[in-house]
């Protein structure tokens, strides 16, 4: 006859073999900085189990004691105030508010991804002199494009960075927003387009990670994943010599084509880019002709103007140049009011 233990053993096997699984790569990152964010969610949990564990201790232990079958229990039906109770039931969560406020307000400052880092790990500091790997993050529909500008090369869907070398991440998109995550190194960061957010970070271990994208972009976004590999400096040397040797030109004709939605698309290699580029993907204007946005801010809105002229015929030009002004620069309706009225003939159309 079957024991129970051992038909016991057999349904844990199920869940044994779903926890084989598990991945804990957020409790044993290999990056500095994803080591302090790990440190972070270690402290708030332990702070918050400060309180939940007492409750729930306290819980069970009154329901045992005050049961209806204990008939020593002290039965006080009057009772309604100890101030030894009170003091314990808000001074607890109130300290555990203020050390978790003050752990918030350090690592928001201190984990700043936009922050350059200060040190290495916990027992080295970055050199002053040291000099960060630049790489220009583009998320596209749906694959990465990786640039290395400092060493004239660009990737799709493989990232590499030396070990203990500071790494500044510039980050963008062509279409959606997207977020960039690889749980080894440091959090996730959202790149937009139009827009550059940044992040700096560090791997201390050398080895293979994955990065993927953690917000919902649509069709392909299953596959929109890459490796980053964790290198010596040797290594990444290497590396870059052979992207360098494998690799073709992506020019502003291939990234266009390059742009268009694909899925799951293999690792490739570009020895030499077109100038300028990232910069023309991030100001929306890589066809010839288009307008980038860093030229366009600040420009004034002249088709405003025009049509407030075409509606009003009596409205002078210095009306439709105020129009114009106070659409670009945001000025306060009053003020926008009083000039209008000072303008001669002014008549404007709303």
């Amino acid at each position: 006859m079957t024991s129970p233990k051992f038909l016991r053993g057999v349904l844990l096997l199920p869940a044994l073999a779903l926890l084989s699984g598990c991945n804990t790569v957020l409790m044993s990152p290999s990056g500095d900085l994803a080591v302090r964010q790990r440190d972070i969610i270690i402290i708030s949990t332990i702070l918050m189990l400060l309180i939940i564990v007492p409750v729930i201790v306290l819980t069970l232990l009154f329901a045992w004691r005050y049961r209806a079958s204990n008939k020593n229990a002290v039965y006080t039906p009057e009772w309604d105030h100890s101030t030894l109770l009170e003091l314990l039931i808000w001074a607890a969560p109130l300290l555990i508010i203020i050390a978790l406020g003050a752990l918030t307000w350090v690592s928001t400052h201190k984990l700043d991804p936009y922050r350059p880092l200060e040190r290495i790990d916990a027992k080295r500091d970055v050199p002053p002199d040291t000099r960060p790997l630049t790489v220009q993050v583009v998320a596209m529909d749906w694959k990465w494009l990786f640039f290395y500008p400092d060493q004239g090369i660009a990737t799709v869907n493989e990232l590499a960075a030396p070990v203990d070398r500071p790494i500044r991440f510039e980050l963008t998109s062509t279409t959606m927003m997207n977020s960039f995550f690889v749980p080894a190194l440091a959090g996730q960061i959202y790149a937009m387009p139009g827009m550059e957010t940044k992040l700096h970070a560090v791997v201390n271990k050398p080895g293979v990670y994955d990065g993927f994208s953690a917000n919902y972009s649509g069709a392909g976004f299953s596959g929109m994943r890459f490796k980053f590999r964790g290198m010596t400096a040797d290594e990444f040397d290497a590396w870059v010599k052979q992207v360098r040797a494998k690799g073709e030109n992506l020019s502003r004709d291939k990234y266009e084509a390059l742009a268009k939605p694909s899925e799951w698309v293999p690792v490739k290699y570009y020895a030499d880019v077109a100038p300028d580029l990232y910069d023309a993907i991030l100001n929306r204007c890589v066809q010839s002709g288009q307008p980038c946005l860093k030229d366009m801010m600040g420009q004034p809105n002249h088709s405003h103007a025009s049509r407030a002229r075409s509606r009003t015929p009596g409205a002078t030009d210095a009306a439709a140049a105020l129009l114009s002004d106070a659409m670009c620069t945001a000025r306060n309706t009053v003020q926008f009011a009083a000039d209008t009225q000072r303008a001669p003939g002014a008549a404007l159309a709303q």
